[in-house]
C-alpha cells in the first residue's frame, strides 16, 4: 500500500468509516489535477468528498495551503470537526462571525494546513495582514451557491485575488443550476452530479387547517407522527418564535433555531437535535441546508416555502442517500399549492381526535464545565455510571462545548440521575447539574 493511500486509509479508520458512499468514491478517484465541480444534496457527505483526496498533499510547512470558502459559521464548525476527527495531525483554524477575533488572531501567527472561513470574516483577517494566502494551492467554495444566493460575492472576488499560487479550485453546490463567475477562475472542470429532481423516498401531502392560523393543526399532526424526528420550517424568526411558544403552552418538547440566536446557543440546539432529546426542531430556512442535521423523518412546510429552490432544499433534509421521509404541507383556507408542488400532490386527513405528541426517546443532560475544564466523554461516562447509577446503554451521544456539556440519557431516567448527582463533583470539580 502507498503512502498516499495509506494517510486516506487512516483517515476513514479514525473517523470510523468502513465504506464510502457513490459521491464521495467518485470525488476520490477524480484525484486532484483538474478543477472540480460536485453536485450533491445537502448531507451526503460532501465535506469528507473534498478532504479525502487533500490528505496526502498537506503538510506541516508553516503556510496555508488549502481555503475552504463557506457561507456559515455551522458549516466551517462541520468542515474543522471533520478534519480534526480525521487525525491528521496538521493544524486547522477555523474563522466566522461571532468567534472572537483576537482568538483567531493569535491562531494565524503560526499558519494553519486548512483555514476554513465565512467570507467577510476572511476577508477582515486579510486586510488586517493577519494571514498570508500567497501558499495556498487549492480553493474550496463550499456550498458555493448559497455564498451567491447571501451576495458574498464581493467579498470572495477580493479574497481569491489575493491567491496567485492557487492551481485548483473545486466548487460544491446542491443547486444544478449554477452559474458561476468568471472570477472564480474555473479551467475545463470536472462536473461530478448526484442530484436526483427529487428524493426517491420523498412522500408528499397536503395537510388542510380549517382556520387561518395553523399552529392546532400542527399539534394534531405531531401527534400522528409519534415521536419520529420532525423539521417544522417557517419563514421568519418571530413565527419560529411564536410557534415553539405555542408548543411548549402544549407541553410539547420542541427546540427554536434562528439566525437571531447567539452561536453558543445555536451550537447547543442542534446537539439536542443530533442527540435525540427532541422530536420538534422549529427552524427558518438556516437549517434548510448547509448545517451538520442528523437524518430526519419528517419536514413540516408550517410556512410555504418562498420559492421552489428553498422547497427542494428543505425536503432534502430526508430522504437522503436511500432513505425514506416524509413532507407536509400545511394549508389554510387562502392559501394554495405552489405551482413547483405536483397539482396531484394527496392530501393528509387528520382524525377527529387529537393524539397527544410522542415525546423523544432521549432527554439532555446540561452540565456546566467542558473544554476549558479539561472535561472529556470518557470523564463524563464514567461519572454517570459511577455515580449517577446510569448503565453504559442509558448515556447517549455527548457534546463536550468550551464552557458546558450537553449529555442524552434515557426518557424517565434524568429526575433520579439528577437527585443522585447533585452534589458529586465531576473529575474533582463543583458543577451544576440540570
Amino acid at each position: 500500500m502507498d503512502l498516499q493511500q495509506d494517510k486516506i486509509n487512516q483517515a476513514l479508520q479514525r473517523l470510523g468509516i468502513a465504506e464510502l458512499n457513490a459521491m464521495q468514491q467518485a470525488a476520490l478517484e477524480a484525484g486532484t489535477a483538474r478543477d472540480l465541480v460536485l453536485l450533491s444534496p445537502t448531507g451526503s457527505g460532501k465535506t469528507l468528498a473534498f478532504l479525502l483526496p487533500l490528505l496526502p498533499e498537506l503538510e506541516d510547512a508553516g503556510r496555508v495551503q488549502v481555503l475552504v470558502i463557506v457561507p456559515s459559521r455551522e458549516l466551517a464548525l462541520q468542515i474543522d470537526r471533520v478534519f480534526r476527527a480525521m487525525g491528521t495531525g496538521l493544524k486547522a483554524t477555523c474563522c466566522y462571525g461571532g468567534h472572537p477575533f483576537q482568538t483567531e488572531k493569535r491562531s494565524l501567527e503560526q499558519p494553519p494546513a486548512l483555514l476554513i472561513g465565512t467570507p467577510g470574516r476572511l476577508l477582515d483577517h486579510l486586510e488586517r495582514g493577519d494571514m498570508d494566502l500567497r501558499g495556498v494551492h487549492t480553493v474550496i467554495l463550499d456550498e458555493f451557491d448559497k455564498s451567491l444566493e447571501l451576495k458574498f460575492v464581493p467579498e470572495m472576488k477580493r479574497i481569491l485575488a489575493q491567491m496567485p499560487g492557487v492551481r485548483r479550485r473545486v466548487l460544491t453546490s446542491a443547486t444544478a443550476a449554477l452559474e458561476v463567475p468568471e472570477f472564480v477562475g474555473l479551467c475545463r472542470p470536472l462536473e461530478l452530479s448526484f442530484l436526483e429532481d427529487k428524493p426517491r423516498g420523498l412522500k408528499l401531502y397536503a395537510v388542510h387547517s380549517p382556520e387561518i392560523d395553523k399552529l392546532d393543526t400542527l399539534y394534531k399532526l405531531l401527534g400522528e407522527l409519534q415521536g419520529e424526528p420532525a423539521l417544522v420550517f417557517c419563514n421568519y424568526r418571530e413565527s419560529v418564535e411564536r410557534v415553539g411558544d405555542y408548543l411548549q403552552q402544549k407541553k410539547v418538547e420542541a427546540v427554536c433555531f434562528h439566525g437571531g440566536l447567539e452561536q453558543p446557543e445555536r451550537e447547543q440546539r442542534l446537539a439536542r437535535l443530533a442527540n435525540g432529546s427532541t422530536a420538534v426542531f422549529i427552524t427558518t430556512d438556516l437549517a434548510a441546508r448547509g448545517l451538520d442535521i442528523p437524518e430526519v423523518r419528517h419536514i413540516v412546510h408550517y410556512h410555504l416555502p418562498l420559492n421552489e429552490e428553498a422547497f427542494v432544499h428543505r425536503n432534502g433534509r430526508t430522504a437522503r442517500m436511500h432513505a425514506t421521509g416524509t413532507a407536509y404541507l400545511l394549508l389554510n383556507p387562502i392559501e394554495e399549492v405552489p405551482a413547483y408542488v405536483p397539482a396531484d400532490v394527496p392530501e393528509f386527513f387528520l382524525p377527529d381526535e387529537t393524539r397527544v405528541p410522542k415525546p423523544a426517546a432521549w432527554e439532555t443532560l446540561h452540565i456546566n464545565k467542558g473544554k476549558r475544564d479539561k472535561l472529556s466523554r470518557g470523564d463524563i461516562v464514567g461519572f454517570l455510571c459511577q455515580k449517577g447509577g446510569l448503565k453504559p446503554e442509558e448515556v447517549g451521544r455527548i457534546d463536550v462545548f468550551e464552557s458546558c456539556a450537553l449529555v442524552a440519557v434515557r426518557r424517565g431516567l434524568k429526575k433520579n440521575l439528577l437527585a443522585r448527582i447533585r452534589n458529586e463533583k465531576i473529575k474533582n470539580k463543583q458543577a451544576k447539574y440540570s
